[in-house]
């Protein structure tokens, strides 16, 4: 009796260790895909989507473990192209410039549906159109990226060109740039250094790319190598992140608490000035038809490209991207 009753007891005791272990440590959903996701960029409320699908359960009932990569988008754009991740989170003008340099790289979500890039000079300037930027000194992080390709896609649409005026690659310090009159008028994203500059008490003047020019802009990136062997990933990577991009663009109060556990030092923000990032972010997204991309911003930006003669010839750009894993 008394080894059969110790026997017992140390079973209980077994069994309610294990069970205080595995409620710190909860499994691991082994079934899930495990997914690294290069963003391009350091953690930022922008991303607020990704935070939303996560969070909400988007990407796992999708069959989906997310794990986010803030490294430089030139380096998820090469390794998707060379097949080593699945997807990575892109800039528009991405696709063309990988496709041109014979990396497979397939758009499958519009995540923008308007370039988010402006000028912006000081009220006091006088620039309040493309026209008087000429024989104006800009300042933009350099001669690379959305900020100088939707520059010079503003250039074009007017009949202008870099001769017209004086480009300065200044690093990403536009802010300070523009605010101690080093520039006459720095090139930047929409909803950063237009939103600083105005809390910092500035007033500004602003040209926005989008109301000139209608060019490709960010999304989500895949291979032709992952549409061929797991369609079906796609669709539901697809379909995980367009759900959080509709529950963050109606709901962003709760995507802005969500972002917190996301983005350092988001809680000690200034909150006013990252929920108008935020909500000028909303209102470039692709809302109204999800995910959709448009042929002719696509067009564009490959027209754009080869006038810049980044590429050297237009690509088959219809090949660069797809509408066929929309939900």
């Amino acid at each position: 009796m008394f080894k059969s009753a110790a026997f017992v007891f140390l079973t209980l005791i077994l069994v309610l260790v294990i069970s205080a272990c595995g409620a710190d440590s909860p499994p691991v959903d082994s079934e899930l895909e495990q997914i690294r996701l290069p963003m391009g960029y350091i953690p930022n409320i922008q991303y607020a989507p990704y935070y939303v699908a996560v969070e909400k359960g988007y990407f796992a009932e999708a069959g989906i473990e997310i794990e986010f990569d803030y490294s430089f988008e030139t380096d998820g754009v090469a390794l998707v192209g060379a097949g080593k991740l699945p997807f990575s989170v892109v800039s528009g003008e991405q696709v063309p410039l990988a496709r041109a340099q014979g990396l497979p790289v397939v758009y499958v979500a519009a995540w923008y549906k308007d370039f988010p890039v402006s000028v912006i000079s000081k009220a006091e300037s006088g620039i309040l159109s493309p026209a008087d930027l000429a024989g104006k000194k800009i300042g933009l992080p350099g001669l690379f990226g959305a900020n100088y390709v939707g520059f010079i896609a503003l250039l074009h649409a007017q009949g202008m060109s870099e001769s017209d005026l004086t480009l300065d690659s200044i690093g990403f310090n536009q802010v300070e740039a523009l605010a101690t009159d080093q520039e006459q008028a720095i090139v930047g994203y929409t909803a950063n250094e237009p939103i600083q500059l105005v809390a910092e008490g500035y007033e500004i003047n602003e040209i926005r790319v989008a109301d000139y020019v209608n060019l490709a802009s960010n999304g989500l990136l895949t291979s032709e190598k992952t549409i061929e062997e797991n369609p079906e990933l796609v669709r539901a990577m697809v379909a995980a992140f367009l759900r959080g991009l509709e529950y963050a663009a109606a709901h962003p109060d709760e995507a802005y608490e969500i972002s917190k556990k996301y983005v350092e030092n988001l809680a000690e923000a200034d909150e006013a000035v990252q929920k108008e990032i935020l909500a000028v972010s909303i209102g470039f997204w692709q809302l109204d038809n999800l995910g959709y991309s448009d042929p002719q911003a696509w067009e564009n930006m490959n027209e754009v490209l080869f006038e810049m003669s980044v590429i050297p010839e237009k690509i088959e750009i219809e090949k660069a991207y797809t509408n066929e894993f929309l939900p």
